[in-house]
Formats: C-alpha cells, structure tokens, sequence
C-alpha cells in the first residue's frame, strides 16, 4: 500500500477530517458557510445555484464571508470551501461555471460524471485543487490520468449517485498505486466512521446526509424529518429516476406513487444536467437521496453542532479504540 503524501495546502489544516459531501438542491451558501467555519470544507454545487448568473453572486457571498470569519477568529480559521462541478456532457452551464470558479479562485473543485483534463488544467492554472469522485478503481485510475489532484471514493452505502464496492475493498486497491489527497463516502454519519475511513486509509471523511437535518439545509422540513429515527433498511437503490444507480428514501418513493420493491430499470441516456431542466432535478426535488447512515440521525440540529458532534465522538473513539488494541 502506497503511503500517504501530506495534504495539498487547502486541506491540511482542517479543524476535523471532514469534507461536507455537495448535494444537489440542499447545500446552499447558509449550509457551505457554516460548515467552514465550523473547521471543515463546506461544499455546493455550482448547478444549486440558479439561474446561473447566481453563481457568482453565491461566490461573491461566501469568500468576503470567509475573508471576514478569519480575520475576525486568527485562532479558528475557516476551513476553505469546494464547488462541485458536473463535468457530463449535458452540462450545458459546466463552460460558465468553470469560468466563475477561476475568476473567484475557488480552492477547491469537485468533478463528477466524467473525467475532463481541460477543467483540471483550468484549476490548477490559479493554484486550485481538484478531486474528482469515483466509484471504482478503474475510474480512480482514468481520473489521475487525467489531471486530477486527489479521489473522493463513493463506496457502497452512500447518499445520491453511489458505488456499490465496500470502503475498505476501493480504500485498499487505491491506495496499493495512489498516495495522493483521497476522500472516502459511504454512510459515514458518525465520529466512529469518521476514524474508521481514516484507519482504512483515506485523509477525509466524505459527509452528507448527515448534514440533510440540519438547520441551513436548502431542504424541505417533512424530508428533514424523515430521517429521523431511519434506518439503512430504508433507503433503495436504484437507477430508475436520473439513468445512474443511487441511494433514496424508501418513503419519498412511495409518496410518489411507485412502488419501491418494483421499480422498472432506468435508461442510462436518460441522464442530463442541462439547465433546461434535468430528470436529475426532479428526482431529487420530489424523490429524496439519503445514504445508508441515517440511522446517526436523530433531531435537526445545526450545522456546527453536527460538526461538533461529529468531534466529540472522534475524540471519544480514538480513545475507546486504544484501549481495545492488543499492547504493540
């Protein structure tokens, strides 16, 4: 197994491991800023941002936001902030928003649905970041190829657009030939699975359903309330609703009139991000993503409550853990 190289500068000072996982529709400025200013990386897709001459306004907001939390907390910087980008061809706002993005300096990019050098190089042009996510090792392997920095790796389990390799499986074979930044997503909604990412291998811990039930979330308060007190029993995965295999809320399934142990199969053509209007925003708009790890989740909180949470039990599982191992 290859070992790990020190952080790009972006990520190595975080106050916990965390990156807020961008979800589609719900992360939105209130909810990015929060989580960076918590400690950690607050993340958003560009596409939440519409029309999509908002998108600089939303970038605007949250740099003079951050630039005044530091300058304001010496001792409790920030954590920097991520877009996410969605490089399939049907993005038809991807050549615009990769443009904002270098204007702002945005310091870290998240590509997905594709691999595509001439964003990487576009980032790296300013001194940007980009890690780009995947669900195997094959595609780990086409993205570094391609000009990717660093991996954000969709194990099984996790909310949205997910994998369906085991954590510790993908961890394990990427890492036997990449050393670089690596995130691992995959219901991990607790400081236990936070140090279990970071055992296995990665640097980061890729979070989000978690942060569904919280109070900045651009999300509906009946699908906040949803989660709470569900289980991984509830969630069904399926490619039915964007054309690509994802994680959704059993209930929200049924609330539309389907049934959610007999879903048709899904056309893969049918996957589009064009700002016409996208099967993958209905989908999330009317049928709700949610990992496996909402079991964690208990009551609407905010943001940084959540995040110190998420802390504590770390700090708490560090401890409970050394004492478990056998003396070395």
């Amino acid at each position: 197994m290859s070992d790990a190289k020190p952080l790009p500068r972006p990520l190595a000072h975080l106050r916990l491991p965390v990156i807020g996982a961008p979800m589609f529709i719900i992360s939105n400025p209130e909810l990015t800023l929060a989580q960076c200013k918590a400690g950690i990386v607050g993340a958003f897709p560009s596409l939440n941002a519409r029309p999509a001459t908002e998108l600089d306004a939303w970038l605007a907001r949250i740099v003079a936001e951050l630039e005044e939390w530091n300058t304001a907390h010496p001792l409790e910087r920030a954590g920097p902030f991520a877009v996410n980008l969605i490089v399939h061809r049907s993005n038809d706002r991807l050549a615009q928003d990769l443009e904002l993005c270098v204007k702002w300096k945005v310091p870290i990019v998240i590509t997905s649905l594709g691999a595509r050098p001439e964003v990487n190089e576009a980032v790296h042009a300013y001194g940007g970041v980009v890690l780009h996510d995947v669900i195997s090792n094959e595609f780990a392997r086409k993205a570094i190829e391609k000009g990717a920095d660093g991996l954000i790796l969709v194990a099984a389990g996790a909310g949205g657009h997910a994998g369906t390799w085991s954590p510790f499986a993908l961890v394990e074979e990427v890492r036997r030939w990449f050393a670089g930044p690596v995130a691992l997503a995959g219901a991990i909604a607790t400081g236990r699975s936070i140090l279990a990412a970071l055992a296995c291998g990665a640097d980061l811990a890729y979070v989000g359903s978690a942060f569904i039930a919280t109070r900045e979330a651009n999300a509906p308060e009946a699908y906040k309330r949803a989660l709470i007190g569900g289980t991984a029993a509830d969630i069904v995965y399926t490619d039915l609703f964007t054309g690509v295999r994802g994680n959704y809320l059993r209930s929200s399934i049924a609330a539309a009139g389907l049934d959610p142990d007999r879903l048709p199969q899904g056309d893969p053509s049918s996957m589009s991000f064009s700002a016409a209007g996208a099967t993958a925003a209905k989908a999330w708009r009317d049928v709700w993503g949610c990992g496996q790890g909402l079991g964690a989740i208990d009551a609407v909180v905010s943001a940084a409550e959540l995040i110190g949470r998420l802390a504590q039990e770390l700090t708490a599982a560090r401890g409970a853990l050394a004492r478990r191992l056998p003396p070395a």
